[in-house]
């Protein structure tokens, strides 16, 4: 697939064969401090912004955040792909530029990352269809394993990293990934491109509290207004009616 990738087309047609990281490995919780990026935390790289429009007009001027594990290769290709399956467009800003890289980052330095409430003993077979990753690694080493494969293989193919081609070259290299056509040498192209694709989704979708949907710019898009704790004061008034109100966050109520 050369062409631009347009954003429903791609996430509704990818999220149907998505399976949530589901992590079982027989070791012990990692040594996070021995897991810290070795390169300096980067400024997140996003596609450049289009004409001004509503959607943008509405978002303040993006500024990324330091990144706690990710390092600056990892962050560069997250951005890449985030940008690639939510492109900027009049709808909402990229994918980067929502936060997206700042919510998996702070999802793989958590609990989460060092797979800490998963179930993590053997033994560990080939997936089943539906049954999820069985990758024996916790979410941090899978998603680190899962990126340098990643960028091996674009290197070796279009001789740039992912974050290093053309727009179009980037849509073709995830849509090979998502077929299971690129050759990983440590782990499936995938189920990492499923874990990745969820992750994305997550933060594109997830309260701002999280990291991610910046201004809640992915709420505004689809008319969701938020967390108030009831709407039982608006049943009558809008039954039968579109209520648009602007949208709340966790962050609202605290």
């Amino acid at each position: 697939m050369t062409e631009a990738l347009p954003r429903r087309r791609f996430l509704i047609g990818a999220a149907t064969g998505t399976a949530a990281v589901t992590v079982a490995g027989a070791f012990a919780a990692p040594d996070l401090a021995a897991a810290q990026p070795q390169e300096t935390a980067p400024e997140t790289k996003s596609a450049p912004k289009p004409e001004t429009t509503a959607a943008a007009a509405e978002t303040p001027e993006y500024i990324p955040e330091p990144m706690q594990v990710l390092t600056a290769t990892e962050a560069a290709f997250v951005a890449a792909a985030a940008d690639a399956m939510i492109p900027a467009d009049d709808l909402s800003p990229s994918g980067s530029e929502c936060g997206v890289v700042t919510y998996i980052d702070r999802q793989l330095a958590g609990a989460y990352g060092a797979g800490a409430r998963m179930y993590r003993a053997g033994p560990f077979h080939a997936a089943v269809p539906g049954a999820g990753n069985q990758s024996p690694l916790p979410p941090l080493e899978f998603f680190r394993a899962g990126i340098k494969a990643a960028n091996d293989w674009t290197k070796a193919t279009h001789g740039k990293p992912l974050d290093g081609l053309e727009p179009a070259k980037i849509a073709e290299a995830l849509k090979t990934m998502e077929a299971g056509k690129a050759e990983f040498a440590s782990i499936g192209s995938r189920p990492f491109f499923n874990a990745l694709l969820t992750m994305v989704m997550e933060g594109f979708f997830a309260d701002p509290m999280y990291g991610g949907n910046r201004n809640m710019a992915s709420w505004r898009m689809i008319g969701y207004p938020g967390l108030p704790a009831t709407y039982a004061d608006k049943i009558d008034a809008f039954r039968g009616k579109r209520y648009d109100v602007e949208p709340q966050s966790i962050a609202d109520f605290s």
